[in-house]
């Protein structure tokens, strides 16, 4: 999608707030069920946080490609180089549409230690919610598989701090590393492109593991 029109689309979602659409922000709904806000709001990363090499993905839940990558490639190169320690990887939001931003709404207010349980499983089932007559409550039935309540589900929809946190990724991915599509990796702070089969990825990392001197 071209960038120009995500930007529209991001920027719609206020728009949309406002004249009654999906709710997102506002609101008075209570949050004492949601996580301390630095809980919702901060990186989200998996391996060995001294690891030489760093890879960053800027994914988006309504991405089909983000969602054939983590059915795909994904367990074997967590296996491989996260869960080894050899490579740090962090998630980064980067939602192309308003279900998207809902979506990565949502996982952020789940218990941060289910966090990539329920990326996976949103990736996992994008077909179903994201095509549902009412994605938002498609969603909220998985942040119940989480352990959230419909209640937590929406207070999480109308926090400001946790709309922002998204939103703030989202730009700097635009800004710092001129992001127009998903998924878009990082390795080490440079924007890499592949195939999108297991080899390829595996030889970009073993290459940066090399690089690096590990």
């Amino acid at each position: 999608m071209p960038k120009n029109i995500v930007k529209l689309v991001i920027f719609g979602v206020a728009a949309l707030v406002l004249s009654g659409g999906m709710v997102l922000l506002g609101g008075q709904a209570e949050a004492q069920s949601l996580p301390p806000v630095e809980k919702m709001t901060g990186e989200r990363a998996l391996g060995n946080k001294d690891a030489k090499v760093t890879v960053v993905e800027y994914a988006s839940l309504t991405c089909p490609h983000c969602a054939s990558f983590y059915d795909g490639p994904w367990q074997a190169l967590k296996k491989e180089f996260v869960d080894s320690g050899k490579v740090k990887f962090i998630y980064r939001d980067f939602p192309l549409d308003r279900v998207a931003l809902a979506a990565s709404m949502i996982a952020r207010c789940a218990p941060e230690e289910r966090y990539f349980g329920i990326i996976e499983l949103m990736f996992k089932a994008q077909d179903s919610w994201r095509r549902a007559a009412n994605p938002q409550a498609a969603l909220a039935n998985i942040g119940r598989l989480a352990g959230m309540s419909k209640d937590t589900v929406q207070a999480c929809l109308q926090n400001q701090a946790v709309f922002d946190a998204v939103m703030k990724q989202r730009n700097a991915g635009d800004q710092q590393y001129n992001v127009e599509a998903t998924p878009t990796f990082l390795v080490n702070g440079e924007k890499v492109q592949t195939q999108r089969i297991l080899e390829d990825y595996r030889n970009v990392l073993n290459q940066a593991l090399a690089k690096a001197g590990n």
